[in-house]
């Protein structure tokens, strides 16, 4: 198990991302490393890795649109005066401050899906307020992750309906016939470990205040109009919101729905037409570097398919179950994290790991319940905590707009504990129970 290419390989990205090394170079060099160590020439693991870079190529098309949306949004205002009604009602309760945000989070995911959409919007203008309260930003990155992961995790709706009928379907595909409906109760248990873990977040470890400097925004070209009354613009805004929401429910595609919001907001004068190009430009700058790591991600994923690792490594757990249900369900959700740090999307691990799960669980005697929360799980394991997922590039975003939150050190280290150790413990409880 030592050599197999994707431990090796993952544990190369987790050493250089620790290090503080870009996020893209250390993608590629763990593809490379996972490659060359699985046998596969130089060349034949660039051509995977770049052929599988594809898997993503809509999720990146969505994040700089949807940037160019919030870019157009933000210019308006309207984030900041919502920013400013939060910062009035919240005073100095810097808990409650972060436990909105987190509500708010989880309202992009299942009652208006934009997924991480709204952070490059609303965040940055909070920026000054969590200043003000000296509240430390891990604890508020822990808050936009668990906004982002645990819905989909728990409620069978939005991006939590796509999860669910993934996991549906990897299940029957591979001999567990299993209902939608079964889902959310068998998920519902790691979903309360995950509020566990914002809890701990929030008041234990990161309630003490942290100083961070006043500093320049980089959206410091949008301006901020202090005057609250409703506006065209804002209008506008509102509608190109409403409209890009409805247009993506329709038609399930985000993209379109981000062009639909540009379009509604340009006809209701919120921006001109020759500041189509500003807005765009804007988006590629605010979401763009998300949208690359997350087309490299995918190709990474593609790299460690091909090494035929996670097979060899499922195999070495296997022989080190010895039969024991307590061993066998905290190691196959050890594998789902492996599996995940590296790919960095819930979504994509959970077809790989239930090839090799189901029969696994099949031949130990977990229940059909346990199952849906082995796989579940482990495809949820590593999405918090990995530098490639989206629900920690997101937070980092909107964080980071003054350079004073580091990636690594203030998203990914923050979340992979609070969130991943209580998946691991409730998780591998859950599978016994159930």
């Amino acid at each position: 198990m030592l050599t197999n290419p994707v431990l090796l390989s993952v544990l190369v990205m987790t050493v250089l991302c620790l290090l503080k090394m870009n996020v893209l170079i250390a993608l590629i060099l763990s593809a490379l490393t996972g490659g060359l160590l699985a046998g596969m020439s130089f060349k034949e693991t660039i051509g995977v890795l770049i052929g599988g870079m594809g898997g993503n190529a809509e999720t990146a098309l969505s994040y700089i649109l949807l940037g160019a949306l919030a870019i157009a949004i933000g210019k308006t205002g309207v984030a900041d005066i919502l920013a400013r009604k939060i910062g009035r009602e919240v005073k100095n309760k810097k808990a409650i401050f972060v436990f909105v945000i987190a509500g708010i989070a989880c309202f992009s995911q299942n009652l208006i899906p934009v997924h991480i959409a709204f952070i490059p919007i609303l965040i940055p203008p909070l920026i000054p307020v969590m200043n003000k309260l000296k509240i430390d930003r891990r604890a508020v990155a822990a808050a936009l992750t668990f906004g982002l992961k645990a819905p989909y995790v728990m409620i069978p709706a939005g991006f939590g309906l796509i999860f669910h009928n993934i996991i549906r379907d990897a299940l029957i595909d591979n001999g567990m016939p299993v209902e939608t409906n079964m889902i959310w109760k068998s998920m519902l248990f790691p979903g309360i470990g995950m509020i566990v873990g914002l809890i701990i977040a929030v008041l234990v470890s990161y309630r003490k205040p942290r100083e961070y400097e006043d500093r320049e925004l980089v959206k410091s070209d949008i301006e901020h109009n202090e005057d609250e009354r409703m506006s065209k613009e804002h209008i506008g805004a509102l509608l190109g919101a409403i409209g890009a929401f409805t247009i993506q429910i329709i038609t399930k595609s985000l993209p379109l729905g981000a062009i639909a919001g540009l379009i509604i907001m340009m006809v209701f004068g919120t921006f001109k037409w020759r500041e189509l190009d500003d807005m765009l430009s804007g988006g590629i700058g605010l979401m763009g570097f998300i949208a690359f790591v997350m087309l490299v991600a995918s190709g990474y994923g593609a790299v460690i398919r091909a090494t035929g690792g996670v097979e060899t490594l499922v195999e070495a757990a296997a022989n080190m179950m010895g039969g024991s249900k307590v061993i066998a369900g905290f190691l196959m959700l050890l594998i789902g994290l492996i599996i995940t740090m590296g790919i960095g999307t819930s979504f994509g691990t959970v077809p790989i790991i239930a090839a090799i799960f189901v029969p696994l669980c099949i031949k130990l005697g977990f229940s059909p319940a346990a199952a849906i929360c082995l796989v579940g799980t482990a495809g949820a394991l590593g999405d918090a905590g990995s530098p490639a997922s989206d629900s920690t590039l997101g937070p980092t975003a909107g964080l980071n707009v003054d350079g004073q939150h580091d990636h690594i050190w203030d998203t990914c280290v923050p979340t992979f504990i609070h969130y991943n150790i209580s998946l691991l413990i409730f998780g591998t409880i859950a599978a016994l129970i159930l």
